[in-house]
């Protein structure tokens, strides 16, 4: 899942960022409205975690506009304010959801998860090719019912890999989905990462690669 973090109290977003990356999230941080309005335009983000008190362009502005753009991304909005009226503005500007300051990070984390998966189109709870299953919710992914033990970044393109249904996804799909802004674009991350996550996965081999194109699941004959 990717991320933006859109706050200027720049401890609170730095924590949230990381305590979102430990839940094997790819995360990117705006510290003001104006980096976090280009961000949100540029990269296509599953939920952006959007402070209402913004320097530059307004947290405000930044949920309208994406609420007109059409996009699929959701939108948790923050507030130090969290009475009723400010909440029902806050939704009627087009936040998918509304948290006040102070929060319960746990509790941050639930919605977040629960936006994202509103901003993909729909999938099964739980993700299959031949033996190999993968819950999502749990982040458990076993194959022939033996567990395996994957780091966020394997697990991310498994379950983006799984999420095609045999499509091709190619490396710069995988970089923008799974990694994030920090990462360098040339990099052969994806690469490496594939290759370690087959050797994890076992034989008969489940990801195929489509030259010039990117990677895909395999179907493998029982």
């Amino acid at each position: 899942m990717r991320v933006l973090v859109v706050e200027d109290e720049r401890n609170l977003a730095d924590a949230i960022a990381r305590g979102l990356r430990k839940r094997g999230m790819a995360v990117d941080v705006a510290y003001d409205g104006d980096t976090g309005h280009e961000a949100a335009f540029v990269t296509r983000y599953d939920v952006v975690i959007l402070d209402r008190d913004l320097p530059g362009v307004p947290g405000d502005r930044i949920c309208a506009d994406l609420a007109a753009s059409g996009t699929l991304t959701r939108v948790l909005m923050l507030t130090a304010s969290g009475t009723v009226a400010d909440r029902v503005e806050g939704l009627q500007l087009g936040a998918d959801d509304y948290l006040p300051k102070p929060f319960a990070f746990d509790e941050l984390v639930a919605r977040v998860q629960a936006l994202g998966r509103r901003a993909t189109p729909a999938a099964p709870p739980v993700l299959e090719v031949a033996d190999l299953v993968l819950d999502p919710a749990r982040r458990v992914v076993t194959r022939g019912g033996e567990p395996v033990d994957l780091t966020n970044k394997e697990f991310g393109v498994l379950a983006e890999l799984l999420k095609a249904r045999g499509a091709v996804v190619s490396s710069e799909e995988l970089l923008e989905r799974v990694w994030d802004a920090n990462t360098d674009p040339f990099t052969t991350i994806v690469r490496v990462t594939v290759m370690t996550l087959r050797k994890k996965l076992g034989d008969p081999p489940l990801i195929e690669t489509v030259v010039g194109a990117g990677y895909r699941t395999a179907e493998v004959a029982a």
